[in-house]
């Protein structure tokens, strides 16, 4: 999807915010005026181009973990709330079965396990209402997939990931904020992760 990006990028670091260094990495904000949004993604992430969404922004160490956004096709979407999807267990199912039709693989050997660990909705303090989804995936595979005889094929663990999903409507389109990141991770950043979440907005657009 080609999207010319109307955006600016400002730090929120301050002299407030000195006291606090020790305690989290700190936030930038991300303002797309053209499209329609707006996130806060920790200070330290870089953002990657041609990745294959709207905007992308990855930690330069952890390299499992990424935030992105992405949207439906302003030509052949026509939502009106995030209600459309159904209730949040319904869209939870939806969001899940997308993860895992983009990790198909056709490797041999190759296992995915998942669920949804849990889905909510909640009204921001812009007064629209968004759905928030979490779910756990596994990837399991063969160490020989080669291999003749099932003694030879020994399954192991590839990868375990929290995916976590926020869902919102403005403009008649579907915007989804997507986190990624290990699940022992996600242990020892949950705080910063979920405020990333949190600040996710979406914005009327003035032509």
């Amino acid at each position: 999807m080609a999207l010319i990006l109307s955006s600016y990028i400002f730090s929120e670091a301050g002299f407030d915010n000195i006291a606090f260094s020790q305690q989290s990495v700190g936030f930038r904000e991300y303002i797309d005026q053209f499209d329609g949004y707006s996130l806060k993604y920790p200070q330290n992430w870089i953002q990657v181009r041609g990745a294959g969404a709207d905007i992308f922004f990855r930690d330069p160490f952890v390299l499992d973990e990424n935030v992105s956004v992405e949207l439906s096709s302003p030509s052949s979407s026509n939502y009106k709330s995030v209600e459309d999807l159904g209730p949040p267990e319904e869209a939870g199912e939806k969001v899940l079965k997308q993860y895992l039709t983009e990790f198909m693989s056709t490797r041999i050997g190759v296992r995915r396990e998942s669920n949804i660990i849990s889905t909510s909705s909640r009204v921001a303090d812009d007064g629209k209402l968004y759905y928030q989804v979490e779910v756990n995936i596994k990837s399991y595979a063969n160490n020989n997939e080669l291999a003749v005889m099932p003694g030879e094929r020994v399954v192991r663990l590839e990868w375990n990931r929290r995916y976590l999903s926020v869902l919102g409507v403005e403009n008649n389109r579907l915007y989804e904020l997507r986190l990624q990141t290990p699940e022992n991770v996600f242990v020892q950043e949950e705080n910063d992760l979920r405020q990333v979440m949190d600040s996710f907005r979406v914005n009327k657009v003035t032509v």
